[in-house]
């Protein structure tokens, strides 16, 4: 960890090679009049849209919606199975059937999936989440675009695991529009101080417009979660349906049966006590890394995961990274990066990266997930290190 003093608080960062523009950014988290103690970057920083990515801040008496960003509740899901081997033919079944049944990028179910697999409703205090219910209906168990992914590792366990990454698709987005929006007309109207270039306006806690945006934010953070839990659901189901009722399979015999799902969400804020005052923390692209506390840590298409134990360290907010983090913009890696020389990196792994396009998700475009975890030894301990062996990206 590196201590900068240059600001009304301090920042404390554990990146090693932050860029101009996610510097400048925490710049301005940490003269907001309202942030607390100090600003925390993780090691997988990068620019974001008004809070840089992998930053963690601690306000008092106000939410800030482009804090926690657009895909509210985005996060990750892991289970571990008792299978230990699993063949190539097999990968690429299950790869097959789930891109049948799990909808990619901006696709969604063509009809409304079952209401009991929503999260509970009160229409009358939800605005956004009312209006766009019947959407989201049909966007439920389903991928999204960009770093979104499906993943079947192998674990140094022995084991092979399933992940995803995923959000609330657009009714995060839909939620976090209106409130900025919101916040941008309540700041003008009251002058201020916060400057309108840095892209942070606020609402006070106490405030309407406060007190609703934090009930659409939690409910957009359910539904990320059963969003993710409906994927894991019915790729558990592909998973034992391929191994068990294709003959001739010579994996067929394993039992077969599905852990507890662990599932950690890095977009969202919420009120916690930290250095003994009452706070409302901010994770944008962070994770809850708690004394105790199971995360998810992924890397990039084609590197290594890790299942990781928190361990508490306040001066970090009990935070780590949410992942490897980005390197360079999806335009700059389609430009710059060779598509054979990336291929080449994702031998031996069943991937998406096939055209230029495709680029912008290639390991190149990303931090070194090794060094990233070497950056947070005093934020998380690693339990289990997951190696890819087939990956759907939205």
């Amino acid at each position: 960890m590196k201590t900068t003093n240059e600001n009304k608080i301090p920042i404390k960062s554990w990146v090693s090679d932050i860029e101009d523009g996610a510097l400048a950014q925490a710049n301005n988290l940490a003269n907001l009049p309202f942030a607390f103690r100090h600003i925390a970057l993780m090691p997988d920083c990068h620019q974001g849209y008004g809070m840089p990515i992998g930053g963690v801040m601690a306000t008092k008496g106000v939410i800030i919606p482009n804090a926690v960003g657009v895909d509210i509740g985005c996060g990750m899901c892991a289970v571990k199975t008792s299978l230990t081997d699993i063949d190539t033919d097999t990968l690429k079944k299950i790869m097959g059937e789930i891109r049948q049944v799990i909808p990619v990028g901006f696709k969604k179910h063509k009809d409304c999936q079952d209401e009991k697999l929503m999260p509970d409703i009160n229409y009358e205090e939800l605005i956004i989440v009312n209006e766009e219910y019947s959407n989201a209906r049909k966007s439920i168990g389903t991928l999204g675009g960009g770093n979104h992914f499906i993943e079947i590792q192998k674990g140094d366990d022995g084991h092979i695991w399933i992940m995803i990454h995923s959000g609330s698709r657009n009714l995060g987005k839909q939620v976090a529009d209106y409130y900025n929006k919101k916040a941008k007309e309540l700041n003008e109207k009251y002058y201020s101080k916060v400057e309108k270039d840095v892209d942070l306006a606020f609402l006070p806690i106490k405030s309407e417009e406060g007190q609703n945006y934090i009930k659409e934010m939690n409910y957009c953070v359910k539904f990320a979660l059963a969003n993710r839990k409906l994927m894991i659901s019915r790729i558990q189901n592909i998973v034992y349906n391929v191994i068990k009722l294709n003959d001739g399979n010579h994996i067929k015999q394993q039992k077969i049966y599905f852990n507890k799902i662990i599932n950690i969400a890095h977009n969202y804020a919420v009120q916690e006590n930290h250095f003994r005052q009452n706070v409302w923390v901010h994770r944008k692209g962070a994770t809850l890394a708690r004394q105790g506390t199971i995360g998810i840590i992924p890397g990039s298409q084609g590197t290594k995961s890790y299942i990781v134990e928190g361990l508490g360290n306040p001066e970090s907010f009990e935070s780590c990274s949410h992942g490897a983090g980005r390197r360079m913009g999806r335009k700059q890696a389609e430009r710059e990066l060779d598509l054979e020389e990336e291929q080449k990196k994702l031998e031996g792994i069943i991937h998406s990266v096939r055209t230029k396009g495709d680029l912008n998700e290639a390991i190149g475009a990303y931090k070194d997930i090794e060094v990233v975890m070497e950056n947070q030894k005093d934020l998380v301990k690693i339990l289990v290190e997951l190696t890819p062996l087939a990956v759907i990206k939205g």
